[in-house]
């Protein structure tokens, strides 16, 4: 097993070698790291709710369902709470049905491995997450990808689509590491003039746009297929996949992700229902408003700097691109001397010479913590 210590020499001679920082309780607007409080910039935790009492006491109360949900939703798995959320997050969507999975991850790997087969074509968005480009890989479908957020690029691979059995566009609609959009309302054109099927995974978007819908609601997109996460926004943990009932029942039959899972416990679920309560009421709309103004300080801060990375600024999630590692990650842990926690993130996760510090804001973030970011990123 020799092997498995090179690979590691390996990494870590080019600088891309990882580790776990542990912390003991989930990060809110500060984290414990080595014993010292420092202000968290890295969560997804958007509308600091994995903290909040009520999702607490959501997951407390289902508890009386049991522990766990002892196999998978077609055994003996299937709860009343897994029903209820799923019908309460398809309407959230205005949608007409929704699928709960195990993960956002699976979510994507069972819808794209489901929906698609070798004799189709799957446009793919250049920074799609990696459980996007997994489920199509998966699908044995073609792939082609298409240049990051370029209608041009999508529309060229569907033009030069003839002989598939079926086509599907897919795309995040907040790219998880840049913070940009794609045009979804362009998108949704061009899938409708070409007959092809639009994905859109709304995890980054979910609780935070469209009055807690996801971009696609913001715009009024509806597309094919959506899918989502309830472990960012919404502070909890499980992902969902939300279209047409003929969609999630075929999802219900065939996706493996799902048929093979042991269901969601009923403590996940209960905190799942409480936080869908709580982003689609008037607390949620207060949150983002919260959010929205740390977002509009931190960009014109950043512009200020001359650091505002193009198409950012709309989401919560800002790159500070350095571009080496090393220097990436020094200056992660400069600012954390500084009592500021932003996660240098290095290839893989993004390509090779963009390295850089993944900024996310969230509605827990007061004025000040902003402003004393933007003061330690201005002597970089």
């Amino acid at each position: 097993m020799t092997f498995l210590r090179e690979e590691l020499e390996q990494l870590e001679s080019e600088h891309l070698l990882r580790s776990l920082r542990r912390h003991h309780e989930c990060p809110g607007r500060e984290i414990e790291i080595g014993g010292i409080q420092v202000l968290n910039f890295s969560s997804n935790n958007y509308l600091g709710l994995a903290g909040h009492q009520a999702l607490a006491n959501g997951a407390q109360l289902a508890l009386a369902a049991g522990a766990g949900s002892t196999a998978s939703r077609l055994v003996t798995g299937n709860l009343d709470l897994h029903e209820e959320l799923e019908e309460k997050l398809a309407a959230f969507h205005h949608l007409s049905a929704a699928r709960l999975f195990g993960s956002g991850y699976q979510a994507n790997l069972g819808l794209l491995s489901c929906l698609a087969n070798a004799d189709d074509l799957v446009i793919s968005d250049a920074l799609n997450h990696a459980s996007i480009i997994d489920g199509i890989r998966l699908s044995k479908a073609t792939c082609r990808v298409s240049e990051h957020c370029s209608l041009d690029s999508v529309r060229s691979h569907l033009e030069g689509s003839e002989g598939f059995r079926r086509r599907f566009v897919v795309t995040d609609s907040i790219f998880s590491m840049d913070g940009d959009s794609p045009d979804l309302v362009g998108l949704r054109a061009l899938c409708d003039e070409f007959g092809a099927f639009l994905i859109v995974d709304e995890a980054h978007a979910s609780g935070c746009l469209g009055a807690g819908a996801g971009l696609c609601a913001e715009l009024g997109v509806v597309p094919d297929a959506l899918s989502g996460g309830l472990g960012k926004a919404f502070g909890s943990y499980g992902g969902y996949v939300a279209g047409s009932t003929d969609l999630v029942n075929v999802l219900l039959n065939r996706a493996r992700s799902f048929v093979f899972s042991t269901a969601l416990p009923p403590a996940v679920l209960g905190a799942g229902l409480a936080a869908l309560e709580i982003v689609s009421g008037s607390v949620g709309s207060k949150l983002r408003a919260a959010l929205d103004a740390r977002i509009a300080q931190l960009r014109a801060g950043l512009q200020e700097l001359g650091k505002l990375e193009p198409g950012a600024g709309e989401s919560a999630i800002f790159p500070f691109v350095v571009g080496d590692p090393v220097a990436t990650v020094d200056l992660c842990e400069r600012l954390l001397s500084d009592g500021l926690f932003c996660q240098a993130i290095r290839p893989p996760t993004v390509a090779v010479g963009t390295s850089r510090l993944r900024i996310a804001l969230s509605a827990l973030h007061r004025e000040e913590d902003v402003a004393r970011l933007l003061e330690s990123l201005a002597g970089t």
